[in-house]
């Protein structure tokens, strides 16, 4: 059965303005360059920790000709990032330094908050998560190693299906209704990353997909055989789903949450190092086998990063 979120994927706009921001302000590693390969032309860019480890992933298609989005209902509105519970301090002194736009730390099922947007408007938070005291954290730049990112702490996900999208979690992805607050309810599963779904109403959002927005949100399964299972008994209980396929660094498929959400799930290997040596993770543009013989004229197509 999967166990927590495996990477979520959100638009942007810029790339080098992505890159800036995720490396330069919040010190996460670029692990992986690559293209969408459904649209060779925009760039697939993958943050995590040194490794690239399922759960530590927030990815985006970054394309500069997309217009703004805004939260809607059926969409992940918030990404949550996971840092160590002693970092809070050091994180509102830091975020106090930089040109974004930041939430005064607030309290939501007994851990601290702090909000942000990224430059594209995606709504991000930063949560005192005391499995990221268990992890080592990257060294970069501008955040020293303590007090790093450690991954993805979770998700909000806005939906008028609160009961259905529940259960969905709690019998078919292997989270568990551990709370309710303000008008959210806490789904958590045993994963070390990635382990909170919060659901809210979303009735009254009106947005629309675009830059700024969340595309989808990948569950991990361990490997081939467990995905078939799932894949087996999500049909078997209705859910339309898209075939397997083989994305280099993982195997997925595709189906929409009761509420509409694009949910995807993705096998842990063979992970982020099949095409790059660890030490080397983000540092070219790898593209799939079959898109390598039009490297020149991808290349000739995307706009440089620095």
């Amino acid at each position: 059965m999967p166990h927590g979120l495996h990477h979520i994927t959100a638009i942007a706009g810029d790339p080098q303005q992505n890159v800036d921001f995720y490396t330069g302000v919040l010190g996460m590693n670029l692990v992986k360059k690559t293209v969408n390969f459904d649209d060779p032309s925009t760039y697939h860019l993958f943050y995590g920790d040194a490794e690239g480890n399922p759960g530590s992933i927030l990815s985006f298609f970054a394309d500069e000709r997309m217009a703004r989005g805004a939260p809607d209902n059926g969409q992940a509105v918030a990404v949550s990032l996971s840092i160590p519970t002693r970092s809070i301090d050091f994180w509102v002194d830091y975020l106090g330094d930089q040109p974004v736009d930041v939430v005064e730390p607030f309290e939501r099922f007994g851990q601290t908050v702090i909000g942000l947007q990224d430059p594209d408007g995606l709504f991000l938070e930063l949560i005192s998560d005391p499995a990221a005291d268990k992890k080592n954290g990257s060294y970069s730049l501008n955040i020293p190693s303590q007090h790093a990112i450690r991954g993805l702490h979770g998700v909000t996900l806005a939906t008028d299906t609160i009961e259905a999208t529940g259960q969905l979690l709690q019998e078919s992805l292997g989270f568990e209704e551990s709370d309710r607050e303000n008008e959210r309810t806490l789904f958590q599963s045993d994963a070390n990353l990635g382990a909170s779904i919060e659901l809210m109403d979303g009735t009254d959002l009106n947005g629309e997909a675009g830059k700024g927005t969340a595309h989808h949100l990948a569950f991990r399964t361990e490997d081939e055989v467990e995905q078939q299972h799932q894949k087996s008994a999500l049909s078997e209980i209705g859910y339309y789903l898209t075939e397997i396929e083989d994305r280099l660094y993982f195997h997925s498929f595709f189906f929409h949450e009761p509420g509409g959400a694009l949910l995807e799930i993705a096998t842990d290997n063979p992970g982020f190092t099949v095409d790059e040596k660890p030490d080397d993770l983000g540092k070219k543009l790898c593209l799939p086998p079959n898109l390598e013989a039009k490297r020149s004229l991808i290349e000739a197509e995307l706009p440089e990063i620095n």
